[in-house]
């Protein structure tokens, strides 16, 4: 078994915080956003996007960007919705979301723009 890591993490040090799973790893590029999107069409999760403010990050409630897109099915058009929130909104995250119909919940959520961290 290999040794657990310790990710250095404190409220008071702004640019160390982390959310959720990906936000571990570096900033995903365009082909993983879209390797993403298309997991979650081919699970036939409905698509959402939402975006806050990087110092409510940590906040149950993000903004919602439109209505989730159900059934949507059309990666390019999930995509641009993304952008169009990133460009709309380019100092917050921007967060995509699978809404799973039978479990009633969230199959995945991940933050795909990360906003400027302010210290």
């Amino acid at each position: 078994m290999s040794e657990m890591q310790d990710y250095k993490s404190s409220l008071a040090d702004v640019s160390s915080r982390k959310f959720e799973t990906f936000s571990y790893l570096p900033s995903m590029d365009a082909a993983q956003i879209r390797k993403q999107v298309e997991y979650i069409v081919s699970k036939g999760w409905n698509p959402a996007i939402e975006h806050t403010e990087p110092e409510n990050a940590f906040d149950h409630y993000w903004y919602m960007w439109k209505l989730p897109m159900f059934g949507e099915t059309d990666v390019d058009r999930i995509l641009a919705e993304a952008e169009a929130c990133h460009k709309a909104h380019p100092n917050n995250h921007v967060r995509l979301v699978g809404y799973d119909n039978f479990k009633q919940s969230q199959g995945a959520a991940m933050v795909i723009y990360r906003g400027p961290i302010k210290a």
